[in-house]
């Protein structure tokens, strides 16, 4: 097969050449930013007591020589490898996925290496029991508490213990004494409500997620404040799950009713189940149904119609959750947690005025 042609400019690379880039140490960059390596040191850590513009430098010395801080080397030479373990029920939940990539990014950029442990759903998970789950004892715990599982793990931890959680918006009232991070999805549901309300329909119905506390969860919270706030009739909610299996089998006999012209879903993947039983019901959206997602999955936009829903930024999240703890572990040098993005309505062409009927 040919090979793809080379820029005659840019010369043949060395195998010295190559051996220089992948040995690259922070003595490396150090001299080529003319600075400390106890200076590198604490840009790669995030520490105060660097300027801006020193700082800036480092980073951009870093990026240019391609330095990679070795944890591996610094562990075989018997130095110490901070580690944090990150409790979750299911990786594959796209809020989950992205807080889980959120807290390895920021936790790489501190020199933390990151362990996961998957918690079974239908555990007790006593203290005991979370003790276990951890790679070496003691170690700091992070908490993606998006469900159940991840609720009783996060209530399971002692409250003196080093750890922080990603929450479902806590409930009015909840003391807020623990390191916590969440996203005001009560308030992004009752604006996406409002949205459809505005376009004419007479209430929106809702396909709810799973609540990881109560028997009703924040999202259907804020759809419910929404229409009461209106003076409209609130259906009663349906329990849709997770998936688009889930969200085509609770929604079939709901769509075909024509009297249905807006559903608000508690995730995109149920929204992609309701679409799917509105084809087949003979309904058009967004002529006769209008559907609104949640989070803003990499599809939503892509699909078609194409899905107007709420965007979430769980990755800043799970980067505020691990600037939590790591405050909590060294609040002398640890950087102020970064903020993450409020839920914002993207609206796309799954939404549209309401049909005559339902005036």
């Amino acid at each position: 097969m040919q090979k793809p042609a080379r820029d005659p400019s840019a010369g043949e690379p060395s195998e010295q050449g190559a051996d220089r880039q992948r040995s690259v140490s922070i003595f490396d960059v150090a001299k080529a930013a003319g600075v400390s390596h106890q200076t590198v040191s604490r840009v790669i850590n995030g520490r105060p007591r660097v300027s801006k513009d020193t700082r800036e430098r480092v980073l951009e010395v870093i990026d240019e020589l391609g330095y990679k801080p070795n944890r591996l080397a610094r562990a075989l030479a018997g130095g110490t490898v901070r580690s944090v373990t990150v409790l979750t029920a299911d990786t594959t939940l796209y809020g989950a996925s992205l807080a889980l990539r959120g807290i390895e990014e920021a936790a790489r950029a501190a020199e933390f290496a990151v362990a996961i442990s998957v918690l079974d759903e239908h555990s007790a998970l006593t203290p005991d029991d979370v003790a276990s789950r951890l790679a070496r004892p003691g170690e700091p715990v992070l908490v993606i508490a998006f469900n159940a599982p991840g609720e009783r793990a996060w209530r399971a931890l002692p409250r003196d213990f080093p750890a922080a959680a990603v929450v479902e918006r806590p409930q009015e009232g909840r003391a807020g004494n623990r390191p916590e991070v969440w996203l005001d999805d009560r308030v992004a549901a009752a604006q996406a409500t409002r949205y459809l309300l505005s376009l004419g329909h007479r209430t929106v119905h809702h396909l709810a997620i799973p609540s990881s506390t109560t028997s009703v969860g924040q999202r259907a919270e804020g759809w419910r404040d929404a229409l009461v706030a209106a003076g409209r009739p609130v259906p009663g909610p349906l329990e849709g799950g997770w998936s688009p299996r889930s969200g085509y089998l609770a929604a079939r006999t709901l769509v075909a009713d024509p009297q249905v012209t807006a559903v608000l879903c508690g995730n995109d993947e149920l929204a992609l189940g309701v679409l799917r039983a509105a084809r087949e019901a003979g309904r058009d959206v967004p002529g006769d149904l209008s559907v609104v997602g949640f989070d803003d999955a990499l599809y939503a936009g892509y699909i078609h119609p194409a899905l107007t829903t709420v965007r979430l930024d769980f990755e800043g999240l799970g980067r505020g959750a691990f600037g939590m703890l790591h405050r909590l572990l060294d609040p002398e040098n640890a950087p102020v947690p970064p903020l993450w993005a409020e839920p914002e309505l993207i609206v796309r062409e799954s939404t549209g005025v309401a049909p005559h009927r339902s005036h």
